[in-house]
């Protein structure tokens, strides 16, 4: 079964509320990126779908899951970003998507079982989208299964929210996130994960793709700024060429660590300049900075900012 560890109670919750008959039509199922909401998404959508499953797992070579596998069932519909008119691709679902997926699901399955309709990410409909989505909430069709995924789900509505039933994944305690990293083969599961927030899918992905060296390299470079040498100008060029939004993630670690040398009246490892109360207030700025990246404002006018009030 490839449902991890800390999915275990939700997967065994949705398979006795299916064997009741019981099963919410609307999911919305979230959590911090890294821990498996997508594949444990899949896994369940599959055994839905599938017609010779064994206590919700599915079988793997009925006509189903063959389709599944294949990406042509007609009873699974998947909606994320589109195309705009002259093809690129929008960072926003639109109203008109959610109308054309309400369309869709008001027609009866093909293969008289569910129809699942899955959105992802969920919290990208804008405003006129999630309003359409509404409608199609409030009045479900039979057999008929929404499943909204999303990362952030705070930026959804609330009467969205309210009509779902959440599936909300948690970080699981350190022991156990330590052992699994440990049966992935992850080398340093201790720093990767201490790097990742305790998220042990985000420190398996992150200890292989350099974003370990990542972290020291953001902390030499706020000590060396606090110390007076090099020019933020710098720091930003390099940090804009290399996952900006992740320097900042580790940036605003290195600041709560720094705070919490101040508290404990030992030696802070940055050396900043600034007291607590600036520096709490720069931990601030550093997150909003990460959220403004994703909009259309310069990333270089909004780094140099945040490292010169550093500095």
């Amino acid at each position: 079964m490839s449902v991890l560890p800390w999915q275990l109670p939700h997967w065994a919750r949705l398979q006795a509320s299916r064997q009741r008959g019981a099963l919410a039509h609307a999911l919305l199922v979230c959590g911090a990126a890294g821990l498996g909401k997508r594949a444990f998404v899949r896994h369940f959508m599959q055994g839905l779908l599938c017609s010779e499953p064994v206590d919700g797992e599915p079988c793997g070579h009925c006509r189903s899951c063959l389709l599944i596998a294949a990406g042509s069932h007609p009873d699974l519909v998947t909606l994320s970003f589109g195309l705009r008119k002259d093809g690129v691709q929008r960072s926003e679902i639109v109203v008109d998507q959610i109308r054309e997926l309400s369309a869709r699901l008001a027609m009866n399955s093909q293969f008289g079982g569910w129809q699942v309709a899955i959105i992802d990410p969920a919290d990208a409909m804008n405003a006129a989208a999630a309003n359409a989505l509404l409608k199609t909430l409030e009045e479900p069709a039979a057999q008929t299964m929404l499943i909204l995924l999303a990362d952030a789900p705070w930026r959804l509505p609330q009467t969205i929210r309210s009509r779902c039933q959440r599936v909300e994944f948690q970080l699981p305690a350190e022991a156990d996130a330590l052992a699994w990293l440990q049966d992935q083969g992850v080398r340093h599961p201790a720093e990767a994960l201490a790097a990742a927030a305790g998220n042990p899918g985000l420190a398996r992905a992150w200890a292989g793709e350099g974003a370990l060296e990542r972290r020291q390299e953001v902390r030499k470079d706020l000590a060396a700024l606090a110390a007076g040498r090099g020019q933020p100008i710098e720091v930003v060029k390099r940090w804009l060429d290399n996952e900006p939004a992740q320097r900042l993630w580790f940036a605003a670690q290195a600041t709560a660590d720094e705070i919490r040398a101040r508290s404990s009246v030992s030696a802070a490892p940055l050396a900043s300049a600034m007291d607590v109360e600036a520096l709490a207030h720069w931990y601030d700025a550093v997150n909003r900075t990460r959220e403004a990246l994703r909009g259309p404002l310069r990333g270089d006018l909004l780094l140099l900012e945040l490292l010169a009030q550093w500095r």
